[in-house]
């Protein structure tokens, strides 16, 4: 048996579609038909070869987040079954397939049940951006109702599920974005700071009374990580997926904040913690069920021979929030 994947053989190749074996789930496997993957600013990377951490050796199927149904299950399984519909962040990684393709061999410890008021569409949108949302404001940073929360980039696709999760927990959120985004911004329940129109001092002083918000969420990175370490509150906690480059704790000191990273690929590159995926995916959906959470998804769709045109749109800058490329 056999299938159709997309196949990168060159670093910032062609994407070539190909035809691959068709997997067969082990021990703790499932086989999922794939419906939507979706895409990240990491799959964009990856492809060109500037993402050395993500341990994806060529050739490759790129896809992070998927969302399919279930086909068929390996040895031991018992939380799934054939006809369930899935989602969850699975591959693309250390030499796993991507969702790129037809059919993956999946974790079961990474999946969870997709939410039942979501398309195979929208449910591709949600697992890394969710992951990463989820591990900074809940298991990192201890978000506790009432709290003040400053999400940089609150219209991106970590930052616009950011806003609404710590909603969802009772913060009082504000929310960096462009002057075009900012109505998305307050659509999610956040209060939209342009930061190219008002500098850090103007708005925490405007927003806080000068004294700092009590979480900064970086999903941004660069000068906005450094922005964040300006704008948190004093005992506050910065919380950044994005840190990797050289900043000045100064700031952050004389706070007496703390900080934290995120590695969301951490349980995929080790296979440690990979059970906590599948928990923080039960959690979206619930949020999704309960009407407290909803993927935003750029507009245009795309065939799995259409995905070039889907990187582009994702490399230049120009999405709005996730893109999607649909399997046929």
């Amino acid at each position: 048996m056999s299938m159709q994947a997309l196949v990168l053989n060159h670093y910032n190749g062609p994407l070539e579609l190909s035809t691959l074996p068709k997997p067969e789930p082990g021990p703790g496997q499932v086989l999922v038909r794939i419906a939507a993957s979706g895409l990240n600013p990491l799959d964009t990377k990856i492809r060109a070869g500037a993402a050395a951490h993500a341990r994806h050796p060529l050739p490759l199927v790129l896809g992070i987040d998927m969302a399919g149904t279930v086909e068929a299950v390996g040895a031991g399984v018992t939380a799934f079954r054939p006809g369930d519909d899935v989602y969850g962040m699975t591959g693309g990684v250390a030499g796993m397939q991507g969702s790129l393709a037809q059919y993956a061999a999946v974790d079961v410890d990474l999946l969870a049940l997709k939410p039942s008021n979501l398309s195979m569409r929208d449910a591709a949108a949600l697992p890394l951006a969710f992951i990463t949302a989820y591990a900074g404001i809940v298991d990192r940073a201890h978000l506790r109702a009432g709290q003040t929360v400053l999400v940089q980039g609150g219209a991106g696709g970590v930052g616009h599920i950011a806003v609404q999760l710590a909603r969802a927990l009772g913060a009082t959120v504000f929310a960096t974005a462009s002057e075009k985004n900012l109505d998305l911004v307050s659509e999610l329940g956040g209060t939209p700071i342009d930061y190219r129109a008002h500098s850090v001092d103007a708005y925490v002083a405007a927003h806080t009374q000068g004294e700092g918000f009590d979480l900064v969420v970086d999903s941004v990175g660069g000068p906005t990580l450094d922005a964040s370490f300006a704008a948190v509150k004093h005992f506050g906690h910065v919380v950044s997926a994005l840190g990797w480059g050289t900043h000045a704790l100064a700031p952050l000191s004389f706070r007496e904040a703390t900080y934290s990273g995120v590695f969301t690929l951490y349980p995929l590159l080790t296979g440690n913690l990979r059970a906590h995926h599948g928990e923080m995916m039960r959690e979206a959906t619930r949020l999704v069920e309960s009407h407290l959470l909803r993927p935003v998804v750029d507009p245009r769709r795309f065939s799995l021979a259409q995905a070039e045109e889907a990187y582009e749109i994702v490399s230049a800058g120009t999405a709005r929030a996730k893109v999607i490329v649909e399997i046929e």
